[in-house]
């Protein structure tokens, strides 16, 4: 049935369940911490501004999301190509290992990422065996970094996967039988064919990244990124104003990147992320 011809209390009723949800969800809670932010004149953005602290978690919560999602996109293109294009034994189960992560919360993949590079990991247990000096690195922005790009991965694979599907062979094809060397082609067909997906994956990788917690809690020794300084903010000084201008600031740049990417051409890129 076409839904411009149901009566008007039907449409109603099928979208009150979705705006109810999106009020109690969404809007009073944006707006309760819209309130909270501007409730001291603004203190809490101007201690964003003024506090070397909050500077640096903010522009290391985006770098370390810009080197997570360009990482995982140049990984997860040239394996999801692979994957796509190349039949051999055993396919299906590497395609699900490499998306198992999407199956582990946050904290277990921080405790992985402990057992891999923490004081007692696989990592330092080889080099001290090679070297004698016991290898660390799980508690920094590098163990951050690696737990991040983990998770990231499967996210952005199986997007480029389901694009890399449609894309035409004729199309390579015609390019090939010009005299195109595979560089070329993979730079002026598959590429941008591929754009579209690029930018919703990478997106959904930046915004995803940007707003993690529960590795960089697990992991929290040595990092200071933007939800960690919300987090002390909310429950260690009961400090609502910067909490919730932090969190504002933390939410505007990752609409901001969504929005660009869907500007670009990326897409549902906002239902992806």
């Amino acid at each position: 049935m076409n839904d411009l011809t149901l009566p008007r209390h039907w449409r109603a009723a099928l979208l009150a369940p979705a705006l109810t949800v999106f009020l109690a969800f969404w809007l009073l809670p944006m707006s309760r911490l819209a309130a909270i932010s501007v409730s001291a004149g603004g203190a809490g953005y101007r201690a964003l501004i003024t506090n070397p602290r909050y500077l640096e978690s903010l522009l290391s919560t985006v770098i370390l999301s810009a080197l997570v999602t360009a990482v995982a996109l140049a990984l997860a293109l040239v394996a999801g190509l692979a994957l796509v294009r190349h039949a051999f034994p055993g396919r299906r189960t590497l395609i699900a290992m490499l998306t198992l992560p999407l199956a582990f919360p946050g904290v277990v993949v921080g405790f992985m990422v402990i057992m891999l590079a923490g004081r007692q990991g696989l990592i330092g247990a080889i080099s001290r065996e090679l070297t004698g000096h016991n290898t660390v690195f799980a508690y920094s922005m590098a163990g951050l970094f690696l737990g991040y790009l983990y998770f990231s991965i499967p996210r952005v694979i199986l997007t480029l996967m389901a694009a890399a599907e449609k894309l035409d062979p004729a199309l390579e094809e015609a390019a090939r039988s010009l005299g195109a060397s595979p560089w070329r082609i993979q730079r002026d067909v598959v590429l941008p064919a591929l754009r579209p997906a690029l930018l919703a994956a990478g997106a959904m990788c930046f915004a995803t990244a940007m707003g993690a917690f529960g590795t960089a809690f697990t992991l929290a020794t040595e990092i200071d990124v933007l939800p960690m300084a919300i987090y002390s903010e909310f429950t260690l000084n009961a400090n609502l104003v910067v909490a919730a201008s932090l969190s504002l600031v933390l939410g505007a740049v990752t609409w901001l990147v969504l929005a660009l990417a869907g500007l670009g051409g990326g897409g549902n890129v906002a239902a992806a992320a």
